[in-house]
């Protein structure tokens, strides 16, 4: 066999062996990908197991959106009629947290998931409608802080980039977080939603 023959060869085997490192390299990283993944939603599923005692999310008929979960009636002593809307926004909910602390994300009822939202404030608290996640409300007297913020639950953003909303649900204060569409809306929420809140507790001091 001649040296052009057996360097022919050689080549080949070589691009052969090639192949086979790099399909073994893409399947490990694949499997890699999947554990990482499966690991991630099992502690997912864990967190939510952990966080069962929350409460049922509180919902209402509002100019923005219908009755939830079939049309049932909404949860005792929430308002029926909320009053004309304060304001609104369309934006981005990015998750909520245990209150005063941006890291230990709630998960249980639905609030671990991210999605579009449009928010409407009125006189009955703050009604926030999320497209293909489940909607929810948050009565005026449970509503204790609003603040602009730069990041929640694995999101950072530029500072004041985020407004975040304290709630009151159960015996837990929820820190949920919002981006506007147009961010220079944040700071009239933050004045509005701090006024309604000093407004309602003034008067539950009567």
């Amino acid at each position: 066999m001649t040296p052009v023959i057996l360097l022919a060869a050689e080549k080949k085997s070589a691009e052969v062996t090639d192949w086979a490192a790099r399909i073994g390299w893409v399947v490990g990283l694949a499997l890699f990908v999947a554990l990482v993944y499966w690991l991630m939603r099992e502690g997912w599923k864990w967190r939510g197991t952990l966080q069962g005692d929350l409460p049922e999310l509180p919902t209402r008929p509002s100019p923005a959106t219908t009755l939830d979960r079939g049309g049932e009636p909404p949860l005792p002593g929430t308002p029926m009629s909320p009053g004309a809307a304060k304001l609104t926004m369309s934006g981005r909910y990015h998750g909520s947290t245990t209150a005063g602390q941006w890291l230990d994300r709630i998960v249980a009822r639905g609030l671990g998931t991210r999605s579009r939202t449009e928010l409407t404030l009125t006189d009955a608290g703050l009604d926030v409608v999320r497209p293909g996640a489940s909607d929810f409300f948050v009565p005026v007297a449970a509503l204790r802080e609003a603040r602009l913020d730069k990041g929640i639950a694995g999101k950072v953003l530029t500072e004041g980039g985020l407004l975040v909303v304290t709630w009151a649900h159960g015996d837990k204060l929820i820190d949920s977080g919002f981006r506007s569409d147009h961010a220079a809306e944040h700071t009239a929420w933050v004045e509005t939603l701090n006024n309604m809140i000093n407004k309602t507790e003034t008067e539950g001091a009567r």
